[in-house]
């Protein structure tokens, strides 16, 4: 459909974005207010090591997992009745991971969560597709829309804080319960169902596989992140690999595959998705290092530092929000290319950071990272979605989402494994052996069996293991921003010839 024949939204349709809002915000909040609630949390559950991660990492380990399928689900059944179903099931699993009686209950609590915050992003994204048939507009609400989940993710520590200095830690999970009922209120009233009017079949052999295919490798990535590369990190690599070549053989011989493996023949689609993909990775990494290098090293407390996330997440909205403005007028590519060569300033900017009052610099250079996520997460998502048919719209947001949390979970892996190898080299055997010895966090928790030089050479050790890592961003941004202009080159202003988009 062309521009100048699309329907424009009127004030319904924006108040129907405000709704999508909701679910996405939510999921940034789920993210970042565990971090504070973790410590009370610890203390009344007693869970083990082991389970304390699973805590943690059920919920991406979930998500991850079931976003390809859920996608097309929604393509399937109404994206509208699969985001109602999942917001419902998130509301009703908070109440129970909130009054979580065992280190058990609230694993599984965790999982389900990841299943139903699978069902909200996809299908979110795909009715945005429905919402806004203008080009330009579409844009411009999938930029409001990738700024939601940052901003919840912003406003997790704040609210964290507040919410657990007068109450018990499963607060923390029941900030879901109001939000959901807010969305299964308004939902019916202003956002119109979609069903694909040719969903065929769903095969859930090609869901198990997406699974086993997905998980592992998921696993593989946090085991490196926390491990390295061992067997254990090999074997998952190899299983996930396999089951993803089974995956990919059977979906090509499907009449209605889960996953239609005909969007990658649109190079607008690719493009996007490993632009996503490759930007993602340096946000994931430094995302992690910032958030340390402000507790650990300039001793904020996580509501401090939260406060201090702010700029960055306005810097990001703005970009965000800015971006398919400016793509109306200048090719996206071009965009894209110029606001990442700003991230690279950011980022050449945190290898500046030494342990002596560096929070201006952090939040200043953050925040031009943060520049760069904005616009590729509204350009390229816009990109992905549109380049994928009607019908298949929740399928490519399922894509997209999926690219950006492997990505996520790359950047922690790679560039987090980075800062702790230049950490353990500079440290040396000046630290007490295990875990005190492997990372500043260790250090910390042991401080009062520590000399005051010892901790200093701990935090100057973790402050150039930041600088490296964000040195090796900056590289990687940079050459991420020259592919960019080649690689979408192609690409009209918004607005412009939507078959030049890469439609299929």
């Amino acid at each position: 459909m062309s521009t100048s024949t699309a329907r424009r939204a009127g004030p319904k349709e924006w108040a129907g974005l405000a709704v999508l809002a909701l679910p996405t915000v939510l999921l940034g909040l789920d993210v970042t207010v565990l971090y504070l609630a973790l410590p009370s949390l610890a203390e009344d559950l007693r869970p083990s090591g082991t389970e304390a991660l699973w805590i943690m990492d059920a919920y991406g380990f979930l998500i991850a997992g079931f976003l390809i399928t859920m996608g097309t689900l929604g393509d399937r059944i109404g994206r509208r009745k699969l985001l109602m179903i999942g917001a419902a099931a998130f509301g009703a699993v908070s109440v129970l991971a909130a009054y979580a009686s065992s280190a058990e209950l609230l694993i599984a609590a965790r999982a389900g969560l990841g299943i139903a915050g699978a069902t909200l992003m996809p299908s979110t994204l795909a009715l945005i597709s429905n919402l806004f048939a203008d080009a330009r507009q579409r844009a411009l609400a999938i930029g409001v829309w990738a700024t939601s989940f940052a901003l919840g993710m912003a406003a997790g520590p704040l609210v964290g804080g507040a919410l657990l200095a007068r109450f018990w830690w499963g607060s923390a999970f029941l900030i879901a319960v109001p939000i959901v009922v807010l969305l299964l209120v308004a939902a019916p009233v202003l956002i119109p169902e979609y069903r694909a009017p040719r969903g065929g079949r769903f095969d859930l052999l090609s869901v198990a596989l997406s699974l086993i295919a997905m998980l592992p490798v998921i696993y593989a990535v946090k085991r490196f992140a926390k491990e390295g590369f061992d067997l254990g990190t090999a074997a998952a690599l190899v299983i996930g690999t396999v089951f993803a070549v089974l995956f990919v053989r059977r979906q090509r011989g499907l009449a209605n595959p889960l996953l239609d493996m005909r969007l990658f023949a649109s190079r607008t689609f690719s493009a996007a998705l490993a632009i996503l993909l490759v930007g993602l990775v340096g946000v994931g990494g430094v995302m992690l290092l910032v958030t340390q290098q402000l507790q650990l090293v300039e001793g904020l407390s996580p509501m401090e530092a939260g406060v201090w996330m702010g700029p960055p997440a306005l810097m990001m909205f703005v970009a965000a929000i800015g971006a398919p403005l400016l793509a109306r007028r200048v090719r996206p590519g071009l965009v894209v290319a110029g606001t990442l060569a700003l991230s690279t300033v950011g980022y050449l900017l945190l290898t500046q950071v030494d342990t002596t009052g560096g929070i201006a610099l952090i939040v200043t250079g953050f925040g031009l990272v943060y520049l760069g996520l904005g616009a590729i997460a509204a350009l390229g998502t816009d990109l992905v979605v549109g380049a994928a048919p009607p019908d298949k719209a929740g399928s490519a947001s399922a894509m997209s989402e999926t690219v950006q949390e492997l990505g996520l979970a790359l950047g922690v892996a790679v560039l987090g494994s980075l800062a702790t190898a230049v950490y353990r080299g500079r440290i040396g055997e000046d630290l007490p052996a295990g875990a005190a010895g492997d990372s500043l966090a260790g250090a910390t928790s042991v401080a009062p069996q520590l000399s005051e030089d010892l901790l200093r050479q701990a935090k100057e050790a973790a402050t150039s293991g930041l600088n490296v890592a964000t040195l090796v961003a900056a590289i990687g941004i940079l050459l991420l921003s020259c592919l960019s202009a080649v690689a979408l080159r192609h690409i009209s202003t918004i607005g412009g010839d939507e078959q030049e988009r890469g439609n299929i």
